[in-house]
């Protein structure tokens, strides 16, 4: 059904998968890559101030060491978040992703001579500098995608890239399992493995056009436009699309890229801001980085033997693979409100369910519990956020949006990565229901506060936002003046670019 439709093209697959796989996948590796070999990184970071001092590190510093090493990915996340805006405005949605490779390849040499060097140092410069290239690519994915996908993929492609994250936690699982990398000589090797990815996407990515709607919009390149929409779609109607994005301009208060203060301030989107500031902050403290980074220590406190823990942590990842393909496939037919709400739902449920299994040593229910948060979350919390950070907003705010929604993110993840140790040290078993209060209120803001955007324009989501915003006399008298732009063409520059644009489509 969704592969006979003639607008999901070979070009459109490939690039999704392309740019997920140098870039998304390497965020998914890089949460899961630090679990498995945590005693080795411990006993080395030991050795060293061993071999420095004459002594070795106590148990509480050790612990707050190796946690700076966790959390110090996010806190690259957030810096590079922080760069989005600022990056795909200057070069493009593509080229960032082009350009940010290099960040990949320092990361990588730096976590894997770390041991040579005999600097725990370096494991940590390396884990923020791949977390800075996370930051960036986690956000300008998405919106690539997002922007290149007809309307009625959009969903399908946004959801792309959370596959890959599933599949890069799910390789590094594989990868950690004793009998492959998960022994102490090959950590170094291990960490910096995130290199081979971005070989390919350095290679290939380059020879893929830019996205249609930053070089007709923000470069007023009319032909380079319509290259990349042929490359991108089969029998569809170019000059329909290209009209629809000339619609999204007019829309605009202004061609200029929004600055992130000018979107705060912005009253026409607030309720936008407030949606992605929710789905984004949600998303990371409802518990899933708590998962991640420490789903061994969970399961050894659940009473799972020592040496079968590897193995129900790969089960995990396999879960998580499969539950994000059924929320990418199934995206377009139910729509986004049903994965987001399911999804914190059933996690919500999940977390309540390991608090009561831990207060009353029901070890198993735990682990299914565990199981059940990580495919909730797949379906649906896992890629819908950054999906509709670029369906919610015109292309003039969705640089800043992502900016915002990527720091808040980073931030958030960050927080968890710290602080559950300790939370789970003096809270116990009750640290889980936090994270069931956050799930709850954010499945119920999308059912009482998101509409549904599926299988609409820009220009069209940001009406449904108007009466929220109270913008809606100010937006449906513009959307007059669009509307007799589009059908009568009176204005004098709508009519010499259309005509323009008819040539140039009849020449090509």
């Amino acid at each position: 059904s969704l592969f006979s439709k003639s607008s999901l093209t070979k070009s459109l697959l490939a690039v999704a998968f392309l740019a997920s796989f140098g870039s998304s996948m390497l965020y998914g590796y890089n949460l899961a890559v630090v679990n498995s070999p945590a005693e080795y990184i411990k006993a080395f970071y030991n050795q060293t101030m061993v071999a420095r001092n004459g002594t070795g590190l106590d148990d509480k510093t050790l612990t707050l060491f190796y946690s700076v090493t966790v959390s110090v990915f996010a806190i690259g996340g957030m810096v590079g978040s922080l760069m989005v805006g600022i990056l795909v405005t200057r070069f493009g949605r593509k080229g960032t992703l082009v350009r940010i490779t290099c960040l990949v390849f320092i990361g990588g040499a730096f976590m894997g001579f770390s041991r040579t060097f005999g600097s725990p140092e370096m494991i940590i410069v390396g884990r923020f500098i791949t977390g800075v290239h996370s930051g960036i690519s986690l956000s300008v994915v998405p919106m690539y995608l997002g922007e290149i996908a007809p309307k009625n993929l959009r969903g399908f492609l946004g959801l792309v890239p959370s596959i890959f994250i599933c599949l890069g936690v799910f390789i590094a699982q594989i990868l950690g399992l004793h009998e492959l990398l998960g022994k102490e000589e090959h950590w170094p090797l291990f960490l910096s493995l995130v290199v081979i990815p971005t070989m390919f996407q350095l290679m290939l990515l380059p020879w893929f056009p830019e996205s249609p709607r930053y070089l007709l919009i923000e470069k007023r390149n009319v032909h380079a436009t319509i290259t990349a929409l042929k490359w991108y779609r089969s029998k569809v109607n170019i000059q329909a699309e290209i009209e629809e994005m000339q619609e999204e301009q007019r829309s605009m208060s202004s061609v200029q890229t929004v600055s992130v203060i000018g979107l705060l301030k912005d009253r026409s989107v607030r309720w936008q801001v407030i949606t992605i500031v929710v789905v984004n902050i949600g998303m990371q403290l409802s518990g899933i980085d708590a998962i991640w980074f420490y789903t061994n220590a969970i399961f050894k406190n659940a009473g799972i033997p020592v040496p079968q823990i590897q193995y129900t942590t790969v089960g995990t990842g396999a879960i998580e693979v499969i539950a994000g393909c059924v929320g990418c496939f199934t995206i377009e037919r139910l729509g986004r409100r049903p994965l987001m709400i399911g999804g914190f739902t059933f996690m919500g449920i999940c977390c309540a369910g390991i608090t009561l299994s831990l207060m009353f040593q029901s070890h198993y229910i735990s682990v299914a519990c565990v199981v059940g948060i990580i495919a909730g979350f797949c379906i649906g919390p896992a890629g819908v956020p950054f999906l509709i950070t670029a369906e919610l907003f015109k292309q003039s705010h969705r640089p800043a949006a992502y900016t915002v929604a990527g720091c808040l993110n980073w931030l958030s993840n960050f927080t968890i990565g710290f602080v559950f140790p300790f939370l789970q040290m003096s809270a116990g078993a009750y640290c889980y229901l936090v994270f069931f209060g956050v799930c709850t209120a954010v499945a119920a803001y999308v059912f009482f506060i998101v509409p549904e955007t599926k299988n609409k324009t820009f220009v069209e989501i940001s009406q449904m936002f108007a009466a929220r915003n109270g913008m809606l006399e100010e937006e449906s008298s513009e959307l007059g003046v669009f509307n007799s732009l589009k059908l009568g063409k009176m204005n004098g520059y709508g009519a010499v670019e259309l005509d323009s644009l008819k040539v140039s489509l009849h020449l090509y």
